[in-house]
């Protein structure tokens, strides 16, 4: 690939490197220039640009990253549309990711123009989810480049990214009772093992509770056994402290056998992993009682995803395995330290508003307001979509009213939102948009545009747009994008407010794009919830049930 500064004479076919504002246009970085784009940068004056140009063997970046994503797709996983140099890979289904670390290391290591990113290993994931973004960063990659990284992520049997879905097994507990023992313990560990199967999408046979004693124990692990069991689980009213303690002596007793005693995850030390003829049994930490998360969350996870659990499994969990803060040991007077350490300041999150607009007029739909039509569930549109924004990390949530405001206030009642008024809203759109925006708190950082007809977009997508969001990187427009086509909310950076101010007529801010492209990113969606609004008494009918 030829990259420099380019005459317009020999521009045509070139890719535009950087993004270049004219009178009346812009030309976006990436911009393949034909004719008319030569034609207008002449008009403007332009002599040289600076460009990409293709040579032999090269191969365009969408294309580059499409093959990469074709050699790390497996069952379970799709992908998305490539765009920008960029495909993104998603689970189709509830399971456990499980990484070839080696592999995907090796794969960026080939060479610097092409990189896989993804979630980190053994992370339990559920469909939709995105799992890995490929990414070209120039515009091509020569082709023998391309070959070699292909044939790294192809170099072994499994692909590098695998999910293995989750099984619905069925889970025997055996609960252990001494005297004094206070019944609420008992109970939140039944609670609280009963959350974790069911979230993996198991059942719970009936729990045996049994005297905290061997022979005891391991005849209820042999019931629950004969009951159909397919993972035994011993929650002990005293937490095990030896191989030979209660709980993995009965284990032995029921004919099983002891796989690794002690984990280094913190909490989760405590944990004693055996099996009995073939079923995996485990005798939990004390900290199994509490629905945080620990040790035992790992094995269960990997468990119900089909995977055997090894004693080398255990052993490498420590990487990672400090989950919880442990409070400073008292020191010898003369070892203590005369002053605290000092505690490194977190990194702050971006302060970001949602400001809903629901003061349209819905003449598609008159004499009905769209925006108070109930759902299946008898919600109202509008209340889904502020629910949908309280379910996200946006504060404040700013509801902007004006055809019958009172009405929708009401629709509202209880929910901690805050109301705008749009005194001109027949004006359209913009009188709207002031609005929300003149309730902007001065700490607000950037703001989410949700729009009232656009149920479906849920409080993870508004998340990940908020995730996105960094003015000081150039990330100061964010939108959301579902195979490529762009659709909303988008979030923008309050340095937008003065433009915002002189737009009039019933129109929003989208046309702002262009003129600040190289401010905006796209972050693609795995559903075409921000696609789709709802504004037809035909379109309602297909309107999903909440929840």
């Amino acid at each position: 690939m030829i990259f420099g500064p380019t005459p317009l004479e020999e521009a045509k076919g070139a890719i535009l490197a950087h993004s270049l504002r004219l009178t009346g246009k812009v030309l976006k970085k990436g911009t393949v220039l034909d004719d008319a784009a030569v034609a207008a940068l002449k008009d403007a004056g332009k002599r040289e640009v600076i460009t990409a140009r293709l040579e032999a063997g090269d191969v365009p970046e969408d294309e580059a990253a499409e093959r990469l994503a074709v050699a790390l797709t497996a069952p379970h996983i799709a992908r998305s549309r490539a765009a920008t140099g960029r495909v993104n890979l998603f689970a189709e289904t509830a399971g456990l990711l499980v990484i070839d670390a080696k592999r995907i290391d090796a794969v960026n290591a080939v060479d610097e123009s092409l990189t896989v990113a993804t979630l980190p290993n053994h992370t339990v994931v559920s469909a939709k989810e995105m799992l890995a973004t490929i990414k070209v960063i120039p515009f091509a990659v020569p082709g023998r480049v391309l070959s070699v990284v292909e044939a790294v992520a192809r170099s072994a049997a499994a692909p590098p990214l695998t999910i293995h879905p989750f099984r619905p097994l069925k889970v025997g507990l055996v609960l252990t009772e001494l005297p004094g023992i206070k019944e609420s313990v008992m109970e939140g560990a039944v609670e609280a093992t009963s959350a974790r199967v069911e979230a993996l999408h198991g059942t719970m046979l009936p729990v045996e509770r049994v005297r905290h004693e061997e022979g005891s124990v391991a005849e209820a692990l042999s019931r629950l056994k004969r009951a159909g069991a397919e993972i035994l689980l011993i929650a002990g009213a005293s937490a095990v402290v030896d191989r030979r303690d209660v709980g993995p002596a009965a284990i032995i007793r029921a004919g099983g056998a002891i796989t690794h005693f002690g984990m280094p995850v913190d909490p989760g030390n405590l944990l004693c992993l055996g099996e009995i003829a073939g079923i995996p049994a485990l005798v939990l930490p004390g900290c199994a009682r509490s629905p945080k998360l620990n040790g035992f969350d790992w094995v269960l996870e990997r468990l119900f995803a089909g995977l055997k659990v090894k004693r080398a499994d255990i052993t490498a969990m420590g990487v990672g395995g400090l989950l919880k803060e442990i409070e400073v040991r008292p020191l010898p007077r003369e070892q203590a330290p005369r002053t605290p350490a000092p505690l490194l300041a977190p990194r702050r999150a971006r302060t970001v508003a949602a400001i809903v607009l629901a003061a349209g007029r819905s003449r598609r739909m008159a004499p009905l307001n769209k925006l108070l039509v109930a759902d299946q569930q008898g919600v109202p549109m509008v209340a889904r979509v502020v629910d949908n924004a309280l379910a996200s990390h946006a504060r404040p949530i700013i509801v902007v009213t004006g055809h019958e405001r009172d009405r929708v206030e009401e629709a509202l009642s209880g929910r901690p939102v805050l109301f705008a008024h749009a005194e001109h809203y027949a004006e359209g759109l913009s009188a709207s948009l002031k609005a929300g925006l003149a309730a902007l708190p001065e700490e607000a950082e950037g703001f989410l545009v949700c729009l009232g007809d656009m149920p479906l977009v849920a409080g993870p997508m508004l998340d990940r747009l908020i995730a996105a969001f960094d003015p000081e990187e150039g990330r100061a427009i964010v939108m959301p994008t579902f195979r490529g086509k762009q659709g909303n909310p988008m979030l923008w950076s309050r340095e937008f407010l003065p433009e915002m101010a002189s737009i009039t007529g019933d129109v929003g801010a989208r046309h702002l794009v262009g003129k600040h492209a190289d401010r905006m990113v796209e972050v693609e969606m795995a559903d075409d919830a921000v696609l789709r609004d709802f504004d037809t008494t035909d379109a309602l009918k297909g309107l999903p049930r909440s929840g």
